[in-house]
């Protein structure tokens, strides 16, 4: 049976999706959808050009959200990155335009009748995510956001280069919000087997926790958006879901303790969400996380009233 995604919203993130799908040969067909007609037709184009001289197969359908029906997986990569200006100084920048967007997004993809799991990039994630679960009404399991795994990794990239080890030695999680008030929960975070609090001050773990953060700062100043890091989150989480392999990662999704979405580990399979993993966090995290769950429960209701008055970035 041949595999189906659908991507809506092919810019930068978008497009750096379907390229590393097709490369990996994970799906057969793909349904993109974008409101720039022009640039979608060029981008499908291209990308016909580049299977002809891979021989690689892709099926490529556009603008259809009928064809979402049998889709395994339908992924929302839309934004309008130009609200972020120059400043970069939060992702709830884009909160006025996503928002709108996702309603009349959200009214399609029921309509098409689509069953499979949605999963979202678009930012702000979180406040997305919990945005297309309440417009689509689709249980709560089936709607996933890439959360923290981009964060988690820029903590690894961090902590990988000062031990000088692959970032593959590193377990831990970076939690809460995809944005500013996110963090690194290190009383979780291994150098092989070793915590590495046991190895490093507070100091230095705050410094760590500073590069990661400005890792993504210095990506966006020096080119404007980022793509290739959240594009490889993205298909992690895809194949994840594909490969039914149960994989424990830091996605945003529906926690009922605080009420919301947001990144905190979970278990990954073909149904979606299957378990949320018990942490034991410190105090200090455990704080850090409420305060990070309060300011995305606060960013939905503001959403779902459309009080941009009182949304401070």
């Amino acid at each position: 049976m041949a595999r189906k995604i659908g991507i809506i919203g092919l810019g930068h993130v978008g497009a750096t999706l379907l390229h590393d799908l097709i490369a990996g040969q994970v799906f057969d067909d793909y349904v993109v959808i974008d409101k720039d007609e022009k640039k979608l037709a060029a981008d499908v184009l291209d990308m016909q050009d580049r299977v002809a001289n891979s021989g690689q197969f892709a099926n490529f359908i556009l603008n259809d959200y009928a064809a979402l029906a049998d889709a395994d997986i339908v992924v929302s990569s839309l934004g309008k990155i130009s609200l972020q200006g120059n400043a970069a100084k939060s992702r709830f920048a884009e909160l006025p335009f996503t928002s709108q967007e996702v309603k009349e997004v959200s009214e399609k993809l029921v309509a098409s009748g689509f069953s499979g799991i949605l999963m979202v990039i678009t930012n702000p994630v979180d406040v997305i995510t919990q945005l297309y679960q309440t417009y689509t009404g689709f249980p709560q399991e089936r709607v996933i956001g890439t959360g923290t795994l981009l964060d988690t990794a820029r903590m690894k990239r961090a902590v990988s280069q000062r031990f000088g080890l692959a970032p593959t030695s590193i377990s831990g999680y970076n939690l809460g919000e995809h944005g500013n008030s996110q963090f690194t929960a290190w009383s979780q975070v291994r150098i092989g087997q070793t915590p590495i609090q046991a190895l490093l001050t507070k100091e230095e773990l705050d410094q760590l926790a500073e590069e990661a953060r400005m890792g993504g700062h210095t990506v966006f100043f020096g080119k404007g958006y980022t793509n290739f890091a959240i594009a490889a989150a993205a298909k992690t989480l895809i194949e994840a879901v594909l490969s039914n392999s149960r994989a424990v990662l830091p996605v945003s999704h529906y926690i009922a303790a605080y009420g919301t979405y947001l990144g905190y580990p979970a278990t990954v399979g073909r149904s979606g969400i299957e378990a949320t993993v018990d942490l034991d966090l410190s105090q200090e995290e455990s704080a850090l996380l409420d305060q990070s769950a309060a300011i995305i429960r606060e960013r939905v209701e503001i959403a779902m009233r459309g009080d941009w008055e009182s949304l401070v970035l």
